[in-house]
């Protein structure tokens, strides 16, 4: 669950990157905190975050966007990152079939640890690329639907989509916090109640009404 700061009244959430070296990952989150943008590829050999501060609608944010390595080596580490998470954004390069088929298993290791709980983006980047795309649009589209993940198109090099599927991510978090508040409200006035109901046994059959028989004059 997000953690709510009651001296700023402003929301934290973590949100964690995943997806195969490569894919843009790094390039993502820079263009979107820091609106910069490196031609050279930049390899992540660790976990790190930058923050972003959002305000939607009226309610301060506060993201968390931790960056991981793609290697295969970085992989058995990847749950001391997302544990806790609110949200994961899974990137695929759209030339690259297998940086989409890898998503697929980051997307049962999150269910797996984190239920339903975690809201998922899966993203496709290097739009920029399009003349080389290996993976559709469709199939995509199709399999973020059936695992309950929004789908957007975004290329970190031209800036396009990025901050459109940041903000999508942070509406849905900020919804399922709404709603498990709801939840929570609902069940703490189930539980008031119960408490309030005095239940009193009786063993005892009541007695039957006595037959008064009426006398002639």
């Amino acid at each position: 669950m997000a953690n709510i700061s009651s001296n700023t009244n402003s929301q934290n959430f973590k949100v964690v990157l995943l997806g195969e070296g490569c894919v843009g990952k790094t390039s993502l989150l820079l263009r979107y905190v820091e609106d910069k943008f490196n031609t050279k590829h930049i390899s992540t050999n660790q976990a790190s975050f930058l923050t972003k501060k959002l305000n939607i609608e009226g309610r301060r944010v506060n993201l968390s966007i931790w960056d991981t390595a793609g290697q295969e080596k970085f992989h058995a580490l990847g749950p001391i990152y997302y544990r806790s998470s609110n949200g994961a954004i899974l990137v695929y390069d759209i030339t690259d079939v297998d940086s989409f088929q890898r998503i697929k298993s980051w997307v049962k290791e999150l269910r797996k640890m984190l239920g339903t709980d975690v809201c998922l983006v899966i993203v496709g980047n290097k739009t920029d690329l399009e003349k080389d795309r290996n993976v559709s649009i469709e199939e995509a589209e199709e399999y973020a639907s059936k695992v309950g993940a929004s789908h957007f198109q975004t290329s970190a090099k031209q800036n396009e989509g990025i901050e459109d599927m940041f903000i999508s991510l942070t509406q849905k978090m900020l919804d399922r916090v709404t709603e498990q508040e709801q939840q929570n409200n609902t069940l703490n006035r189930q539980n008031s109640q119960r408490r309030n109901v005095l239940v009193v046994e009786d063993d005892e059959a009541p007695p039957l009404p006595t037959k008064h028989c009426c006398g002639t004059s």
